[in-house]
């Protein structure tokens, strides 16, 4: 966007608002997977999220950041409990944060009864990029399938002629696995979904080497991905199938727990921590600095959902009680991501670009993602076209 159309399109957004009162502050419902073994990718979006907040003062676009940070526990149920709180209680402005979609999908529908604003860190269903897509349900992340799509192109250009497929069966799950499956050419030699949570996959791997593939494409997000790794490292199995993996399951919280047996996995991704521009520089020198560590896929997807609050918080004038404007500036999402190419669909997912990383020992001995190239430009998710918002 140029930079007199940017100012154009901020005076109409101003002009739209300018009906409603400024607020004093925006209340933010934060509510993420932080206990159990997923909690490593709440705690990521959460600090991730919080760090522009620290970064204006406790302000998020000028108004302050009231945030009411929840554990959903990975619960549906819970999740409930907790949207009831935010939405009938707390009236937040937003809410935000969570990891899995079997807690957002059966919550969703609450949250958008309410005509709350829902932004997604994460995880970006079927369900609500197509059809059912919603002018307050925004995905700051992916589509669920277009990281994994990513992958089976990369595989295809690698003429990888049989891949076992494992995944855990619920909905990201599912669409992890039918991503890949859109784009990979060729054939299946297992398809296998574990139960959510499941840490020991020794008959797993045992059913796979037998299935002799030439290489194997999982997604197993958090401890399932960190167990998974180490046992069939400890197997010997990567000796005869390379693991290939979309980049959520082999980012720097995993290659911590994980350590050497993570070197040669690759895996794809909308961002990593070496993309040369300003914005990512800033936000990894600022999460290494405030946290003592490098930033994950899910710190930089819950820094840019706290951006884009910030970017619709400034667009509008603090004039947030005006729920057209308010989405309207949400969609435009003036705001320079550390992912650099990055816009809203009509469905309110991502046109972003997409990476392939490799995880390597460093000069320092730093065990760490090295991007070594781009799979996609401009990538659209296949479900758009289904939307009909407009």
């Amino acid at each position: 966007m140029t930079k007199k159309a940017s100012l154009l399109a901020g005076i109409a957004l101003l002009a739209l608002a300018s009906t409603a009162d400024a607020a004093d502050k925006i209340k933010v419902g934060f509510m993420s997977t932080l206990s159990g073994p997923g909690a490593a990718l709440g705690v990521d979006i959460r600090d991730g999220f919080e760090l522009v907040a620290k970064g204006e003062g406790g302000k998020l676009g000028g108004l302050t950041a009231d945030i009411s940070i929840a554990d959903d526990q990975q619960s549906p149920d819970t999740g409930r409990q907790v949207v009831e709180r935010f939405t009938k209680r707390d009236r937040v402005d937003v809410i935000t944060g969570m990891v899995f979609s079997n807690v957002l999908l059966p919550v969703m529908p609450a949250i958008l009864a309410s005509g709350t604003v829902y932004i997604s860190p994460n995880t970006g269903p079927e369900d609500y990029a197509a059809e059912k897509c919603d002018p307050n349900f925004f995905v700051v992340s992916w589509q669920n399938e277009d990281t994994a799509s990513a992958m089976g192109q990369v595989m295809n250009d690698r003429s990888l002629k049989n891949v076992y497929l494992i995944a855990p069966n619920y909905p990201g799950g599912r669409e992890t696995l039918n991503g890949f499956k859109r784009t990979y050419k060729g054939a299946i030699a297992g398809e296998v979904y574990t139960r959510l949570g499941q840490l020991d996959y020794a008959a797993e791997i045992a059913t796979l080497r037998a299935a002799r593939p030439d290489a194997v494409f999982f997604f197993l997000p958090g401890g399932m991905g960190t167990n998974f790794i180490k046992q069939y490292v400890s197997a010997g199995a990567q000796q005869d199938a390379r693991l290939y993996t979309p980049g959520y399951s082999a980012d720097e919280d995993t290659i911590k727990s994980v350590g050497e047996p993570m070197v040669g996995i690759l895996n794809t991704a909308q961002w990593a921590h070496d993309l040369d521009n300003p914005a990512n520089r800033k936000f990894v020198a600022d999460f290494q600095k405030a946290y003592g560590r490098l930033p994950t896929m899910y710190a930089q997807q819950g820094y840019d959902a706290a951006q884009l609050i910030a970017a619709a918080v400034r667009d509008t004038g603090g004039r947030i009680e005006d729920k057209a404007a308010f989405r309207q500036a949400l969609h435009a999402a003036r705001f320079d991501s550390p992912r650099g190419r990055f816009r809203f669909n009509t469905n309110n997912y991502p046109i972003q670009d997409y990476y392939l990383r490799e995880v390597v020992k460093d000069g320092a001995g730093r065990i760490t993602n090295k991007t070594i190239g781009k799979v996609y430009t401009d990538y659209a998710d296949p479900f758009a076209a289904r939307c009909k918002m407009k």
